[in-house]
């Protein structure tokens, strides 16, 4: 099937917005330049026209916008299912990605903040094709992570939160050391 290959421009763009949506809209597959909204449609009308489960695969480099890609493909479905209690999904699902990501992200040699885990965010529709509710699970890429690190590489970021709040009295009965590094990020 299709994969989406997320690509960071490292700067705002203007084909996001509700007028691209709706450009994008009932239109087949190649009629229009390649886009997230394309390959949203394409699913959305494959889910409507055999009424069976579509999937998107996002992929890219660390730092490409997969998260960022994942967002307008759910705001895409939410605007043409016309899904207004649903409106803001996207936001509803990535409300947890700062813990996911303080579990789940640590400084690589390449990046600063790399994700070491994957998403699978599932979108559920009702009978007229309106989102009704999202699920988002994650699962660790390296779990290696948490006993060996690779030089000029660290842990997950929650090691260094924990062990920079070892002296805070809630976290007494845990006997956290300080870190080497003694940074939070």
């Amino acid at each position: 099937g299709i994969i989406l290959v997320a690509i960071n421009p490292y700067k705002q763009l203007p084909i996001y917005g509700d007028a691209i949506i709706h450009a994008y809209s009932g239109q087949n597959m190649g009629d229009m330049d390649p886009h997230i909204f394309a390959v949203a449609e394409e699913a959305y009308k494959q889910m409507a026209r055999n009424n069976k489960n579509q999937s998107i695969i996002v992929s890219g480099e660390s730092g490409a916008g997969k998260t960022v890609s994942a967002r307008y493909t759910m705001r895409y479905f939410a605007t043409v299912s016309k899904s207004s209690s649903n409106a803001h999904v996207e936001d509803k699902v990535l409300a947890s990605n700062p813990i996911t990501e303080a579990v789940g992200n640590a400084k690589t040699t390449r990046n600063d903040n790399s994700s070491r885990f994957g998403k699978y965010t599932e979108i559920s529709f009702d009978q007229s094709y309106q989102i009704i509710g999202a699920n988002m699970r994650t699962y660790l890429l390296e779990k290696s992570r948490v006993v060996f690190q690779v030089e000029n590489e660290r842990n997950y970021h929650i090691f260094y939160q924990l062990c920079a709040s070892a002296m805070q009295p809630e976290y007494e009965h845990l006997k956290l050391g300080r870190s080497r590094e003694n940074k939070l990020l």
